[in-house]
């Protein structure tokens, strides 16, 4: 028996597409072959209200007709396929009382079923399941060339404090007090991937495996829905090792069961935890006062995985070109190097970046910035906001009858150049990647229509210390690829700024970056006070402003563009804080 797991990066609500996909991979196999995909892979996870949508209800059913009847007439030795989707209750006026989140197996010559309901509906974070959901009540089984398998979905492997079951304990039960002589465990998943997140799957995957003393059959969605980054990385593990598809690209990975060694249940303590203390704990060193470090291999990984959704993105937006404000300082250089990268991996079109200099920007931002875009062969653009600046400064003397100065003046710099863009992105039909980073959302150091600006946010759940490690992890790594640095050296040691008044610099306004980043990461897990960290470093005032600057400008971040979620806890749609409170 074969077995593919397949991870396609779907376009939500694409339902022709996945009918597609099932039915293609169904030509000219063997009988032995078992396809799964993942979690609501007939539909697209997350939904949110289009699962509620009328006009989409009708199309899913007809879609799922057409796949039951694909089956039904197929060849009695075509291949099985198991596939996430939604199972409606519908009113008299054809809309929907209940909704599950459901399993479904194709068999040739008899059609398609329903065999299966999650049971566990998250709903914290990213997650509101028990919005639209209703939870299942049975453990799942299926016959697969006489042998059986149990069927879960997602949070399902999972045990909780926030849950009031436990469907893994309760499937172990029913197992032994039935004796049902098990086969595997299967897992389609749509989870959202996050630094790290793989070896807690693996690790749980493990303990399943033993405690049931089956393979674990591990499939994962992939791709960017919105801000949500799904990264693929399905797996089997056989009682020994893991076979582990790549992480953030297409593939189908083919598993021979009959290589799976037979093994029996081993005695295990189930160790791996998903309570919420857990889930969102902050990555911080309360020894060092900074944020944990990033390792190589984490850094590789969130490359890897901003590459992807860059590319992920513009794919399903329809676009083939990137337009990137360039200022010669390390945000704005990282962006551009990651659009780079994609671009050389996927060849989805060009990069441009445009430089627009303004009375304050200094000659070394213009040869940092060129420099670069030579080096990488990147079209550059130099568009000077010295003059439309200057000519709006007098027309608001002329006609407001007030001079612009102070905040005013410097945030009309950085509107000038937001409105450049997206004038450049309607001449070419180009994205615009915002460039602001983690630290700076946070405390609202990133001018609203300025540079807020973008259609996605590559860099929001990446802190600035942790940029320039992975720039200069970047320049390590990619010397062969650009024959030197990827980002100039001077771009990564120059005192950050923002150029919009006379010798700036961040640290005029903000902490220096190590300790606020370390503040920041603390609050925003909710596990950490302000009392908290004046007790852990002699900084009272500047820790009172961090707080101060977080909670005002709640405002900026609720008009922000989709931020790439790369960790457990990011800004964005898990992150819901209400703009007016006191």
């Amino acid at each position: 028996m074969n077995f593919i797991l397949h991870q396609e990066d779907l376009t939500i609500g694409d339902l022709e597409k996945s009918y597609e996909l099932i039915t293609e991979s169904s030509f000219h196999k063997s009988s032995s072959e078992t396809h799964l995909w993942p979690e609501l892979f007939l539909g697209g996870y997350p939904l949110q209200d289009l699962v509620l949508d009328k006009s989409f209800i009708q199309k899913y059913i007809k879609t799922l007709e057409q796949i039951n009847d694909f089956f039904k007439t197929s060849k009695k030795s075509g291949s099985i396929h198991l596939f996430g989707g939604l199972k409606y209750e519908l009113n008299n006026s054809d809309l929907p009382e209940k909704i599950y989140n459901s399993a479904y197996i194709g068999v040739p010559g008899k059609g398609v079923r329903e065999v299966y309901r999650k049971r566990l509906l998250p709903n914290y974070d990213i997650f509101d399941e028990q919005k639209y959901f209703s939870p299942g009540n049975k453990n799942g089984f299926i016959e697969i060339e006489n042998k059986t398998f149990a069927i879960i979905i997602c949070e399902d492997m999972w045990h909780s404090t926030t849950h009031q079951i436990d469907p893994v304990n309760e499937l172990i039960e029913e197992i032994n007090e039935k004796n049902i002589k098990l086969s595997g465990v299967i897992n389609i998943s749509a989870s959202p991937y996050s630094v790290g997140k793989l070896e807690s799957r693996k690790l749980r995957a493990k303990e399943i495996s033993h405690a049931t003393g089956t393979p674990f059959f591990y499939v994962n969605a992939i791709g960017l829905h919105d801000e949500i980054l799904f990264d693929g990385q399905s797996f089997c593990f056989d009682g020994n090792e893991y076979l582990l598809a790549s992480a953030f690209t297409e593939q189908s990975l083919k598993i021979n069961t009959s290589k799976i060694q037979n093994f029996s249940s081993k005695a295990t303590e189930f160790k791996t935890k998903n309570t919420w203390e857990d889930l969102f704990s902050p990555r911080i060193n309360i020894e060092t006062k900074t944020l944990t470090p990033l390792s190589s291999n984490e850094m590789e990984e969130l490359v890897s995985a901003k590459i992807y959704a860059i590319f992920s993105y513009l794919k399903k937006v329809g676009m083939n070109k990137v337009t990137i404000a360039l200022s010669g300082g390390i945000d704005s250089a990282m962006v551009l190097a990651l659009a780079h990268l994609a671009n050389l991996k996927y060849r989805f079109g060009e990069v441009e970046a445009i430089y627009m200099p303004g009375q304050f920007s200094a000659p070394e931002s213009y040869d940092l910035s060129k420099t670069m875009c030579e080096n990488l062969g990147i079209k550059f653009f130099n568009f000077p906001i010295k003059f439309i600046h200057k000519n709006l400064r007098h027309s608001f003397d002329e006609n407001i009858r007030q001079p612009l100065e102070g905040l005013a003046d410097e945030n009309i710099q950085s509107r000038l150049r937001g409105t450049i863009l997206y004038a450049r992105s309607n001449q070419e039909n180009s994205l615009v990647l915002n460039t602001s980073n983690k630290s700076e959302i946070s405390v609202g150091y990133s001018t609203l229509y300025g540079d807020s600006v973008g259609a996605i946010s590559v860099l929001g759940d990446l802190y600035k210390s942790e940029i320039f490690s992975i720039a200069k992890f970047l320049n390590k790594k990619c010397h062969k690829i650009t024959d030197g640095e990827i980002i100039p050296s001077g771009i990564i040691t120059r005192p950050p700024s923002a150029e919009l008044r006379e010798n700036q610099k961040d640290e005029d306004s903000l902490p220096p970056y190590e300790r606020l980043d370390f503040y920041l990461e603390g609050l925003l897990s909710h596990q950490i006070t302000a009392e908290e960290l004046e007790r852990l470093l002699p900084f009272k005032e500047e820790i009172t402003k961090t707080v101060h600057l977080l909670k005002r400008s709640e405002y900026k971040r609720f008009q922000f563009c989709p931020v790439i979620k790369l960790k457990n806890k990011s800004f964005g749609f898990g992150r819901r804080v209400p703009i007016l409170k006191k």
